[in-house]
């Protein structure tokens, strides 16, 4: 019989720059979800690290890093290992540390997320996360992740009417939401006149794509601690509970979709999750999407079944997606303010979930949520991973 799983401890470094080591910005938030949990390092109750990262032996020059944390931690002798899936590696994680403990190998997982991106340039970056794209008919060619969300916003523009206002509507509201996280990267409200007035720095960066369309580069790293429900009562917090996970993929190369517009792997992970949760997309009080590119924020949230196709900016005009709209998305400040630090990410998702449905998100709160879904999108919607969470209590 499969165990049920929950969430009983976060911890989260503020996105941004970290000035110590990759090792340390791990350290720092697992010792949080640690404390958070009530869990005493050195007791033997942690089974299971898991720690997911894209970019750490690229930009940071180590690897291994998953036991060298079991030992700094002093969790051992619990098992270590890294999870790879380009941006969508830390909700890979969490689905990962989910089977363990659902299989009874574990019962008790530890997952980190993290990204250390700032020390080193951006070209070096834009090129790691370019190497995501097909490596004979894509990435030889000079495209990178910017240039494929501009063409695909432009398909967008032309085939929904999704115009440049409503691109800059999203980062307005997702950097307000910003504004009552104090996790978040970015702290500063945007408006039309700082978008699209004289004298703005806002310019093209992949028409039609501007520069406050696109999320930052960034450092940070996100804890959570898996338990078994069934083991719960060894932790003073109520466990959030992983109700369903989905995931799912696409076809490699953007050009040769049957339709480019669609994100079909968004889709059916959503889709999956929602069945194995036995929850709808009406039941979701709270959302989080991977809008590493703003037009993608529009676009998740039709094909996750919160819109109909070709109608999320619309959503967007309404102010359906604002704290106090009929279903909030990224209260974070999502990728957009908040940060993206690639293998943190899936992860932070997931905190925020956790944070919102133990109702401990102060300013940006939504009252009375008690059921959320994250989508953790990998590549160019080739691999994309869904997760719902509840309350403890069913609903």
């Amino acid at each position: 019989m499969t165990r049920e799983v929950g969430i009983v401890g976060v911890g989260h470094t503020r996105f941004g720059k970290w000035n110590g080591s990759f090792t340390d910005m791990c350290c720092r938030a697992a010792v949080e979800a640690l404390e958070d949990a009530r869990i005493r390092r050195g007791s033997g109750q942690v089974d299971q690290l898991l720690l997911s990262t894209m970019g750490a032996q690229t930009l940071n020059h180590q690897s291994g890093v998953a036991s060298a944390l079991v030992d700094t931690l002093n969790l051992r002798p619990a098992m270590a290992e890294t999870v790879e899936n380009g941006p969508a590696s830390g909700a890979s994680a969490v689905k990962f540390a989910y089977t363990a403990i659902a299989s009874g190998l574990c019962d008790v997982v530890l997952v980190i997320g993290a990204e250390m991106m700032r020390s080193v340039d951006s070209r070096r970056c834009t090129d790691l996360v370019a190497t995501l794209l097909h490596p004979k008919v894509e990435y030889p060619y000079g495209l990178t992740l910017p240039a494929m969300a501009g063409l695909f916003t432009r398909l967008c523009t032309d085939r929904y009417g999704v115009t440049e206002k409503d691109l800059a509507l999203v980062a307005i509201k997702n950097h307000h939401h910003a504004m009552y996280n104090p996790l978040a990267q970015f702290h500063a409200e945007l408006t039309d006149e700082k978008l699209f007035g004289e004298g703005a720095r806002n310019p093209y960066v992949a028409e039609p794509l501007r520069l406050y369309d696109v999320c930052p580069v960034s450092d940070g790293a996100v804890a959570l601690v898996l338990c078994a429900m069934d083991a719960a009562d060894r932790f003073s917090r109520k466990p959030v509970q992983i109700r369903g996970i989905g995931q799912a993929t696409d076809t490699h190369v953007v050009a040769e979709r049957e339709v480019p517009t669609d994100l079909l792997a968004v889709r059916l992970a959503s889709q999956r999750a929602y069945a194995m949760s036995g929850l709808t997309p009406q039941d979701i009080d709270v959302a989080e999407l991977h809008d590493a590119f703003v037009i993608l924020e529009i676009v998740e949230s039709e094909e996750a079944g919160f819109f109909p196709r070709g109608q999320g900016h619309l959503a967007i005009r309404r102010g359906e997606t604002m704290i106090g709209g009929r279903i909030p998305i990224n209260t974070s400040g999502g990728l957009k303010a908040k940060g993206h630090p690639l293998g943190a990410t899936g992860v932070s998702q997931i905190h925020e979930l956790v944070v919102q449905l133990r109702g401990e998100a102060g300013e940006r709160q939504v009252k009375g949520a008690k059921a959320g879904l994250a989508v953790n999108f990998g590549g160019f919607g080739n691999n994309v991973v869904a997760t719902v969470l509840t309350r403890g209590e069913s609903i």
